[in-house]
């Protein structure tokens, strides 16, 4: 199993790198910068482009962070380390050249630079696309993880898909219309990857699984006749803020075995002869095929598979190359934390490759893949939690349905044991789901094949134990625990808020807060000067200038930065409430044209959202949003007092200029229903103020802030299963609450679309005959007061920055840093590696 000839080709990594011994840093990356431009762009001075001097100032920062990379990785094969393997489907890496300045230390040295080589900075930081490597918040926490794993020296490699096409980049039509278009973001390339052939892997696919019998008699099945398909890996460096260690992420590209058929080739078929090449590399094409078809289910499928299967190769060759090392501790230097149930196959596949090809007793293959993993949950939503036909599932990994049956049976033994003859315990329990076509539920093999289950908010965990896995929480007491999520203050602060970093970083007297988020904690004293809310509003006004620029060139819409901007960015999904969002600015809209007059502050509503291509209640909203404010933003008669824009293509580098621009943070979501959010903790560091109901890690962020700095409304979750348990009617709602009432009419009709009279029908639907599922009228009322209050709060200027400064000051818990110390220390059990 362990690949010879990789452990020979790594080998040579392992030396001592060469370090540079230069007096002037910034002469030593402005000479790097010139090398590249000349030798590997072929570029002269006078005619780069921006993005000429992006890649070579790119490949100069990439030089210094190799040299780390190698001494990294030498110390840490020298001393046999554990090491920390992260398994997700996305890395939601955004853009690449600051972060990797910053953490460097190298951001104004290369700033100095190229000023002094005559180049605007500003058009080579736009350059860079943003890496499409995922879609939402769990790709973007992922992304923090891998930052502050490296930051806190913790030896970990992340794994993942090498997309060639992102998700989608998003625009509208005419009619306001969700327009999905390819993102070829890897188009032109990217400097970041760095290519490593000597260690690709072949996978098999398919096949049929035949019975034999080895010479002992021992029944041995063999997985035959299947479909090779080779992994290539590239490697993106990952620099620790402050320290040198360099850790990677590691990326799959699919390829076919053969290039082409050559024969074929010969006789004239050139298309024949290619088409296996073509369809072994759709694998890593597309971020998340559209699973509506049952051509798309299997490509997501063998999408999972094929990374977790090249990952888990690519570990098994990391451990065997150090003397000593063997199955007897793969478990003491290997942990593998799944992130969701993407790569969930993980245990099927790690148990096959134990039992058929190691040929381990199944009790001691099960023992080392259960000391091994560990998976994170990321959803309340029974619908979203994976499942897989077993027929696809047969089709696709023969051998592996095989393994999961016999986990299965050997599991519910166990459940049987605790609660003899209870039926409903064992249906519950089983990780393949009767009725109708079976299924395999992912989430329970990934809980049975794990040592620790971890939820990402208290309020989650919580939910998670009573609600989704009752029954596992019980038979694995202990098993079960909480890692509420953070985000990584270099990226959400220091890099996209450099104007507030400046003034953080002067006021405390020094940048030790960018590695200990607490520290923040010594600007509470500085929340009631007058001097310093001045310095912070005035800095939060010009990244509202900023903002209200980029609005005029997305979206044509011209925004006072006096007004407040009232944030809502996230994935578009019902259970988020973009729609109540949108009922409430109806409302204000309704109110205004009846009274001129009223004295309402001046709004500026700020969406920014993808919904998937095959949701179409979700597009449908998209619609609403843009047509309606379309009309709000050409009517007159309210005097400018109310905006509403949607700046397409939501990305981290659009959320990087909208959250420093951010007044109001809005959390919306049902209770009950998010699992923690991330965006909530990025708005307010960066001082914007959350109104939101008490669900996910919203709970815990008014923990911290206190109550009176932080605006909830809405049903608890409590009051949610209520609701549910007496039998809720939306119409109730409707008809008890007159402004309500006229606000669904008023969507409900083609008012907005002239002659189009069902254009939001199937929100209107939603909303009433629907059902209501995710409360929206329920706490339409609440929500409706709370903004009265948070209208209220923004009229006191000096209560708002007081508010703002707390919401910056008091949110350090909210740190990855603190996160992964907590994984770390508690599910890895991983130590830092400091290097040198």
């Amino acid at each position: 199993m362990p690949n010879k000839k990789a452990k020979s080709t790594e080998s040579k990594s392992v030396a001592q790198p060469r370090r540079r011994k230069t007096d002037n840093p910034v002469e030593s990356i402005k000479q790097s910068i010139l090398q590249h431009l000349t030798y590997t762009l072929a570029r002269d001075e006078g005619g780069a482009t921006p993005r000429d001097w992006f890649w070579a100032t790119s490949m100069a920062v990439r030089d210094r962070v190799l040299d780390r990379l190698i001494e990294t990785q030498s110390l840490h094969n020298s001393k046999n380390v554990r090491r920390a393997y992260y398994l997700s489907l996305e890395y939601l890496m955004g853009r690449l050249l600051i972060s990797t300045l910053q953490n460097t230390g190298e951001y104004d040295h290369a700033q100095q630079a190229l000023a002094e080589l005559g180049v605007s900075w500003e058009p080579i930081r736009r350059a860079e696309d943003d890496m499409g490597l995922g879609n939402g918040g769990l790709g973007r926490l992922a992304a923090c993880f891998l930052d502050s794993m490296a930051t806190l020296d913790l030896p970990a490699i992340g794994y993942g898909i090498n997309y060639e096409f992102g998700l989608f980049r998003q625009a509208f039509d005419e009619n306001g219309n969700q327009i999905e278009h390819p993102d070829s973001w890897m188009l032109d390339g990217t400097p970041w990857e760095i290519s490593h052939p000597e260690n690709s892997q072949t996978i098999q696919l398919y096949g049929e699984v035949e019975n034999i019998f080895d010479d002992s008699g021992n029944y041995r099945p063999m997985w035959v006749n299947t479909q090779e398909l080779v992994g290539m890996p590239y490697d993106i460096p990952i620099p620790g803020y402050g320290t040198k260690t360099v850790n990677i992420l590691r990326l799959w590209s699919s390829h076919a075995t053969e290039p082409l058929d050559l024969t074929k080739f010969n006789e004239g078929g050139y298309v024949e002869a290619v088409r296996e090449k073509a369809t072994r590399e759709t694998v890593s094409k597309v971020l998340y095929p559209n699973d509506k078809t049952e051509n798309g289910k299997e490509l997501r499928l063998v999408q999972q598979y094929f990374f977790v299967a090249c990952s888990l190769r690519d570990m098994i060759r990391r451990h065997f190359r150090a003397n000593g090392n063997s199955w007897d501790n793969f478990a003491d230097k290997v942990t593998v934390q799944l992130n969701d149930t993407h790569p969930a196959i993980a245990v099927a596949e790690l148990m096959r490759l134990l039992v058929d090809d190691e040929r381990l007793e199944w009790d001691r293959a099960w023992d080392i893949v259960t000391s091994t993993f560990a998976y994170t949950n990321h959803t309340l939503l029974p619908e979203a939690l994976e499942k897989w036909g077993v027929s696809l599932f047969e089709r696709v990994l023969p051998r592996h349905l095989q393994i999961i049956f016999e986990i299965n049976r050997r599991h519910l033994e166990n459940v049987a044991d605790k609660w003899p003859g209870d039926l409903e315990k064992l249906q519950a329990c089983s990780i393949v789901e009767e009725g109708g076509e079976k299924q395999l539920r992912m989430a329970h093999l990934a809980v049975v094949g794990s040592h620790a289950v971890n939820g990402v908010a208290a309020l989650h965990t919580v939910l998670l134990k009573a609600n989704l896995f009752p029954q596992f929480d019980e038979l694995f007491p202990g098993k079960f625990r909480n890692k509420t999520n953070g985000i990584t203050p270099r990226r959400w602060l220091l890099d996209c808020n450099p104007r507030l970093a400046e003034l953080i970083t002067a006021t405390l007297g020094h940048e030790n807060w960018v590695r200990d988020l607490d520290q923040l904690q010594d600007l509470v004293p500085h929340a009631d000067q007058n001097a310093f809310q001045q310095k912070f509003m005035a800095i939060k006004r010009q990244n509202k200038v900023g903002l209200a620029r980029l609005i005029q060139e997305a979206c044509g819409v011209e925004v006072s930065p006096d007004a407040l901007f009232d944030v809502q960015i996230k994935r578009l999904h019902e259970y988020k409430r973009q729609h109540l969002n949108l009922l409430h600015i109806i409302a204000l809209y309704r109110r205004l044209l009846q009274n001129p007059d009223l004295d309402v502050v001046p709004r500026v509503f700020v969406f920014a959202a993808k919904a998937a291509p095959g949701y179409e209640l979700a597009k449908n909203i998209i619609r609403a949003i843009n047509v309606i404010g379309t009309h709000i933003n050409n009517d007159t008669r309210i005097n400018g007092k109310l905006k509403v824009v949607f700046p397409p293509n939501y990305r981290v580098s659009l959320a990087e200029r909208i959250i420093p621009a951010s007044d109001l943070s809005e959390q919306i979501s049902t209770a009950g229903k998010e699992a923690s959010g991330t965006g909530n903790m990025k708005l307010a560091l960066n001082g914007s103020l959350t109104i939101g109901t008490l669900d996910g890690a919203n709970v815990e962020i008014r923990e911290e802030v206190g109550e009176e700095n932080i605006f909830i409304f809405g049903k608890t979750v409590e009051e949610v299963e209520a609701l549910n348990g007496h039998g809720y009617n939306p119409y109730d709602c409707y008809y008890a609450d007159d402004e309500l009432r006229a606000v669904v009419d008023w969507l409900g009709s083609d008012y907005f679309t002239p002659g189009e009279h069902h254009a939001f029908a199937p929100l209107h639907h939603t909303l009433l005959d629907g059902g209501d599922p995710y409360k929206v009228l329920a706490d339409f009322r609440s929500y409706s007061d709370a903004q009265l209050a948070v209208d209220a709060a923004y009229r006191d200027q000096k209560r708002w920055a007081r508010m703002a400064i707390l919401n910056t000051a008091k949110v350090g818990k909210f740190s990855s840093d603190r996160t992964i110390s907590e994984y770390a220390e508690d599910i890895w059990k991983l130590s830092p590696v400091p290097v040198a």
